[in-house]
């Protein structure tokens, strides 16, 4: 049996050393590549000796830190998915630390701290961004968010208009047809959020306090089928950057538009819904 066999298709340090990661597809080194959650296409070069050899395995620090996340949540010993943001139990979502937060982005684990996907903010100006940087409006303007898969293809846009009060998150597919609504329903006290689609309502999020630092995710029923745990980043990392991390747990498989609206809700609950730090309403 080849190395190439015994080392399954995922994520590892970058060979070539031109990224941080490269995905290994059991095979080979492919174009894939990614840095501090955002992903790119840089094709391997075709070259002999150890450099084009089958990574032995996984980044060691990054699942120990991923399941350190997942054990804090209360979260660890769930089955495994089928490897996708949409079918995983847990995912593990990780701001990338900056001193001063310019442009939103995410880096989403699996449980063992595969990379399944990421989170990006788009269609930022220039003036924008200096907007940012020397104001607190950003939390009243348009955010627009990706949520790309593992080797970079879109699956969810999100985009919130400007508001004052009460945030709005519209949901669409890559092509743009909308899939639904994440809809702020109150201001003051535990803010609590409904998942929205045709007219109909699918479940809702709900923060576990006035900080809204924890949700608990509900069908149409009200019975609970997901939790979002915000996870401690360290010392350092809570007092010198903007960074949050937080650990997602789906109880049970779903089907869309709810699924969808899960996901999209869980992903971007800090930029989207949690944008107004400053203040106790969201």
């Amino acid at each position: 049996m080849t190395t190439s066999q015994l080392t399954p298709a995922g994520w590892y340090p970058d060979p070539f050393q031109r990224f941080e990661v490269r995905y290994w597809d059991g095979d080979r080194w492919t174009e894939h590549v990614g840095s501090q959650g955002a992903t790119n296409v840089d094709p391997a070069p075709v070259v002999p000796g150890p450099f084009a050899s089958a990574p032995v395995a996984p980044v060691a620090p990054v699942q120990e830190k991923i399941q350190r996340q997942v054990e804090r949540a209360h979260a660890a010993g769930a089955t495994a998915g089928l490897g996708t943001l949409f079918t995983e139990p847990i995912l593990v979502v990780n701001q990338k630390p900056k001193l001063i937060e310019v442009t939103n982005q995410y880096q989403v684990f699996d449980q063992y701290g595969n990379v399944l996907g990421a989170v990006n903010e788009v269609g930022q100006s220039k003036g924008r961004k200096v907007l940012r940087v020397l104001t607190n409006v950003d939390q009243f303007l348009r955010h627009r968010l990706v949520i790309i898969d593992a080797v970079g293809n879109p699956l969810l846009q999100l985009e919130r208009p400007a508001k004052v009060f009460k945030s709005t998150i519209v949901v669409t597919n890559p092509q743009g047809q909308e899939i639904g609504r994440i809809i702020q329903e109150n201001v003051f006290g535990k803010i609590h959020f409904a998942f929205e689609s045709g007219g109909y309502r699918y479940g809702s999020i709900n923060a576990e306090n006035w900080r809204a630092w924890n949700f608990s995710i509900r069908d149409h029923a009200d019975a609970e089928i997901g939790r979002i745990t915000k996870t401690w980043g360290g010392l350092l990392k809570a007092a010198f950057t903007t960074a949050d991390n937080y650990v997602v747990q789906i109880h049970r498989p779903l089907e869309d538009p709810l699924r969808s609206l899960v996901i999209a809700a869980s992903l971007a609950v800090d930029t989207a819904l949690k944008q107004d730090d400053r203040q106790t309403v969201l």
